[in-house]
C-alpha cells in the first residue's frame, strides 16, 4: 500500500510523512532521490522540474513496486505532483501492479502557508521557490476531486498524521 502525501511545497508533507513512518509503521520513500539520480544522467535535457522526465515517473512506480514486493508493508511518499497527467500516469502504473494508493492533499490557507514558509528554518533558501509555486498549486483543482483533502491550517503535524491514520483505518477496515 502507498500513502501519498500531496500538496504545495512547504505544506508539511515531509514532517507528516516522518510521523506516519513511525505510527503506521511504514517506509518513507522520498522520490526526490530519483530526481537527483536522473539529474546527473539527463539533467542537460530541457526541464523545469524532474517530474517532467518520463523516467522519473516510471522509476517512481517501479521502485515502489520493487520495494513493496521485497519488503511488503506500506510506503509513505511525500511528493508534490500538480500536473494531472503526471498524477494519472503514476496512479495508472500503481494500479497496473495492484498497488493500492491512498492519496492525501495537505492543504493550508495561503496566508498561513506563506507564514509557515517564511518561518521554515530547515530549508530557508527554499522560501522563494515554494512561494513561486502557490499559484500552480491553487490551479490544480483536480487534487480536491482525486485525493482526500486534509485542511492543516489549524492542525499540528501530529494532528495531521493522526487524521490521516484515522482516515486510513476507516478506509481499510470497511
Amino acid at each position: 500500500m502507498i500513502v501519498w502525501l500531496n500538496g504545495t511545497y512547504g505544506a508539511g508533507k515531509t514532517t507528516t510523512a516522518r510521523l506516519l513512518q513511525h505510527a503506521l509503521p511504514a517506509r518513507l520513500f522520498d522520490t526526490e532521490h530519483i530526481g537527483h539520480l536522473l539529474r546527473g544522467i539527463i539533467g542537460d535535457l530541457p526541464h523545469t522540474d524532474f517530474k517532467d522526465w518520463t523516467p522519473w515517473r516510471g522509476l517512481t512506480v517501479e521502485t515502489a513496486r520493487q520495494v513493496l514486493d521485497y519488503t511488503g508493508g506500506t510506503l509513505v511518499i511525500p511528493q508534490t505532483v500538480l500536473q494531472h497527467h503526471y498524477w494519472t500516469e503514476l496512479t495508472d502504473g500503481f494500479t497496473k501492479h495492484d498497488i493500492p494508493v491512498h492519496p492525501y492533499t495537505l492543504h493550508t490557507d495561503r496566508d498561513t502557508l506563506t507564514r509557515r514558509i517564511h518561518a521554515d528554518t530547515d530549508e530557508p533558501t527554499a522560501a522563494e521557490w515554494r512561494l513561486h509555486h502557490l499559484d500552480p498549486y491553487e490551479h490544480a483543482t483536480w487534487l480536491a476531486e482525486e485525493t482526500t483533502l486534509i485542511d492543516t491550517t489549524h492542525l499540528t503535524p501530529a494532528q495531521t498524521a493522526a487524521a490521516i491514520q484515522d482516515h486510513l483505518h476507516a478506509e481499510t477496515t470497511l
